[in-house]
């Protein structure tokens, strides 16, 4: 019998254009990680857009929420295994338009992709990421208590805590480090019980932990970054956690891919 002990790893990985990602070898990247899912953000695609490569990368199968609107948002996880249950969406039509959240479902297990809104553009959009964020702590919430362990991975657009971005001091003002978002994430990890995996296993990362950084000037050459992808998990399998990388040699976008190992076996499959 093998003693190896069993290992489930998951990507999270904005992609800014699944299109422009694979233009820049993201699908020619993937198969070396040995994911057991990878959650995609940010698809900027409808299904028209996508090739047989971007919708079943060997070994996986694909399945998504795109936006209605062309070229914006949209969500996506890459499984090695099929689900049992596929849920698209929050139930609410003006957010699920914007395609920002999949939720595969397996016996013990969610896997989810999420996009949370950028408030950035203006006000706005921030008015519609403070309406997501409060439908969003009650689906948190339903979900806690599903029974179910999760792991919900994607871009919060939100930087919880001073060590999260390189200028917090510059940034106290504008969206994705306001104190009210802030605020309900810390409600989301300490009211809820949700995990912030990441920063269990590395309390004290600071410019290595980031994840994203602006277009603008020299952010990335300077690493003038944000950390505002995460793997938010239930306790069960936050525990479980092993390890974390944030993968920078190549570049597939503004993201940077967050790959987390966790000691855990998905329930065999019942139908096979």
């Amino acid at each position: 019998m093998s003693s190896t002990p069993p290992r489930l790893r998951i990507i999270s990985a904005n992609l800014n254009g699944i299109r422009s990602a694979a233009s820049k070898g993201f699908l020619d990247w993937l198969p070396a990680q040995d994911a057991d899912f990878v959650c995609l953000q940010e698809l900027k695609a409808q299904a028209g857009d996508m090739s047989a490569a971007m919708l079943n990368p060997p070994g996986l199968y694909g399945y998504f929420h795109y936006a209605e609107k062309k070229g914006y948002s949209g969500v996506g996880v890459y499984a090695r295994r099929q689900p049992d249950q596929v849920i698209q969406g929050l139930g609410i039509p003006e957010i699920d338009a914007e395609g920002r959240y999949l939720e595969l479902v397996y016996e013990g297990l969610s896997v989810i992709s999420l996009y949370l809104p950028s408030g950035s553009s203006g006000e706005h959009r921030q008015a519609a990421k403070f309406a997501f964020m409060e439908h969003f702590y009650r689906h948190l919430g339903q979900l806690a208590a599903c029974g179910r362990e999760v792991v919900l991975c994607g871009d919060w657009n939100i930087a919880h805590k001073e060590i999260d971005l390189k200028n917090w001091r510059g940034n106290v003002k504008n969206s994705g480090f306001l104190p009210e978002e802030r605020a309900w994430l810390t409600r989301v990890l300490d009211e809820l019980g949700w995990i912030d995996v990441y920063r269990v296993l590395y309390p004290d990362a600071t410019g290595e932990a980031y994840t994203w950084w602006s277009n603008r000037g020299q952010a990335r050459a300077k690493n003038v970054g944000w950390r505002i992808d995460y793997h938010i998990a239930t306790r069960g399998i936050a525990q479980t956690a092993q390890a974390a990388s944030i993968y920078k040699e190549q570049w597939f976008s503004d993201h940077a891919p967050l790959t987390l190992d966790y000691r855990w076996e998905l329930a065999p499959a019942t139908d096979q």
